[in-house]
């Protein structure tokens, strides 16, 4: 792993009512065909990332999921993520969205999200103004995660389930949202260099995934 470095995209900071009235305006709730569909490989921009993405969907199964980026509508926002338990299978310990794999039973990939986060941290639907799909975000493992964004009414009270999450926090979005705090690293991937994200907070490690939808968020909402 290299020495992080800063990934210099400038935007100028803007207020939560803003925050808002852009996510309204720039993001749907149109589903992306490649988050089921292994031929239609999502892209980075990050040509190892776009390699190892193609590798994997020819090697394992798609596995479409969902996770809620939750910012809570405090005066100053945050964003509400958890902590996974150490003995899941997968990113099991690491910093995460509420979320998961969509079940058949699900009627969309928003509905999955609020079921887990009601089942995984007790986020109960009447607090969550839903605002629309980011960009699908692909991974090693052959996940193909569609985040919602989605506007957090605060008073709500959590109640963890420690089969899945073993703590619950939150981050000011102003800190997700500066690029100064954006680290790029670089790890291997069959020969071939990679980079992923990392916004370290105090005591909290925030890398791989999270870190990388969290960057799509700011350059969605962010940049002009």
């Amino acid at each position: 792993m290299n020495e992080p470095m800063l990934k210099k995209m400038e935007a100028a900071p803007i207020n939560s009512a803003e925050f808002f009235a852009r996510s309204k305006t720039r993001l749907n709730f149109d589903v992306p065909p490649g988050l089921v569909d292994p031929n239609i490989v999502p892209r980075t921009g990050d040509a190892g990332n776009d390699r190892m993405l193609e590798i994997v969907a020819q090697e394992q199964p798609v596995r479409p999921a969902a996770v809620l980026i939750p910012v809570v509508d405090h005066r100053e926002p945050t964003v509400l993520l958890t902590q996974r338990s150490p003995h899941l299978s997968s990113h099991a310990g690491q910093i995460s969205f509420p979320g998961g794999k969509i079940d058949a039973t699900d009627e969309s990939p928003l509905d999955a999200a609020l079921r887990e986060a009601e089942e995984e941290v007790g986020l109960k639907r009447e607090f969550i103004e839903p605002i629309g799909y980011l960009d699908l975000y692909g991974t090693a493992f052959g996940f193909r995660i569609l985040p919602t964004v989605a506007r957090v009414k605060p008073g709500f009270k959590l109640t963890i389930n420690e089969g899945e999450v073993v703590d619950a926090f939150e981050v000011p979005l102003a800190f997700l949202m500066n690029p100064e705090n954006h680290q790029v690293h670089s790890k291997e991937f069959r020969g071939m260099e990679r980079s992923y994200y990392a916004m370290p907070f105090a005591e909290r490690y925030i890398w791989g995934a999270t870190a990388g939808i969290l960057r799509v968020l700011y350059e969605r909402i962010y940049l002009a």
